[in-house]
């Protein structure tokens, strides 16, 4: 896979800029693909600390991933949708996605290929993925069973033709009833474990509103206009409101949980074969019902 930029704002040695741009990327895979000269930059090969300028053409020939056995493995699924074209699965808080380091087994695409066949767009590691959620997110996915309905989805996706609604309950009250968060992402340059906004990011557009205060927190329906990697969590903890639970992007001392409480609710698409549009829903897991219930004595309190 080959993929090109022009820097922009986000100046710097080559290593890191690149892992900037590509946030899916670790900046150790960054340098060892500069080092096998797999990056041009304006057509010549560069070191790892070469500086990148703006304007200048970074190209990155992404080596195919190592060959690996994942294996099918009969775990529930809970389907909403299935035809001969996709899935729509809503994914339980703590499942990963697809195969990586450390989790090699008991993910989602290992449930989903002994369910079904699936598209080879993304190769062995995510085939059939279309998009992501976190592993401590739960909610709806999109899965395409072949290589047209992939292409399909994808280009739905890059065009903004999906509908993604997402509730987060938040830390903090929120004055305002709705709003947008327009704030690029790229990887934190103080963390690289972590997301973050910065010059020279991705653009990143989220749509909220509110759909019921307590006390110390906000219900929120969140509209994702963009998809970058943690861009709702990182969003919210931007403006001063991380998402509850969140163990990256929260704070210390926050509630007992498991895992953030963001869900994907409803997810719109376009049926590729039939072009029928199609919305589905996802209730709320149990865990963040149950929470909600804890904090009802505290809701739409005046002060």
């Amino acid at each position: 896979m080959i993929e090109t930029f022009i820097v922009t704002e986000n100046t710097g040695r080559l290593d890191k800029v690149i892992a900037d741009a590509l946030p899916d990327y670790s900046r150790s895979q960054v340098k060892d693909w500069i080092d096998h000269e797999l990056v041009t930059v304006n057509g010549m090969v560069k070191k790892a600390k070469y500086q990148a300028k703006t304007g200048e053409e970074i190209v990155v020939t992404i080596p195919a991933p190592v060959e690996v056995d994942i294996q099918p493995e009969d775990i529930p699924l809970d389907i909403v949708y299935e035809d001969a074209d996709l899935l729509v699965v809503n994914k339980p808080q703590g499942m990963v996605v697809h195969p990586a380091a450390g989790h090699e087994s008991g993910t989602l695409v290992n449930a989903l290929m002994f369910h079904t066949p699936l598209s080879t767009i993304n190769g062995e590691f995510r085939p059939g993925i279309v998009h992501r959620i976190d592993k401590d997110t739960s909610g709806l996915l999109m899965v395409a069973k072949n290589d047209k309905a992939h292409e399909a989805l994808s280009a739905q996706l890059k065009e903004k033709k999906n509908l993604r609604l997402y509730y987060a309950l938040v830390h903090g009250e929120f004055k305002e009833n709705e709003g947008t968060i327009k704030a690029p992402i790229g990887r934190s340059n103080a963390d690289r474990k972590k997301q973050a906004v910065i010059k020279g990011g991705r653009d990143a557009v989220t749509h909220f509103k509110v759909m019921k205060r307590y006390v110390g927190y906000t219900l929120l329906e969140v509209r994702l206009e963009t998809g970058r990697t943690h861009q709702i969590r990182v969003h919210m903890a931007y403006i001063g409101h991380p998402v509850a639970g969140d163990p990256l992007y929260g704070p210390k001392k926050s509630v007992s949980a498991t895992g953030q409480y963001l869900h994907a609710a409803t997810l719109g698409l376009t049926q590729p074969t039939t072009g029928e549009d199609l919305t589905f829903e996802a209730p709320l897991p149990a865990n963040f019902e149950k929470f909600l219930s804890e904090l009802e004595p505290y809701a739409d309190i005046e002060k």
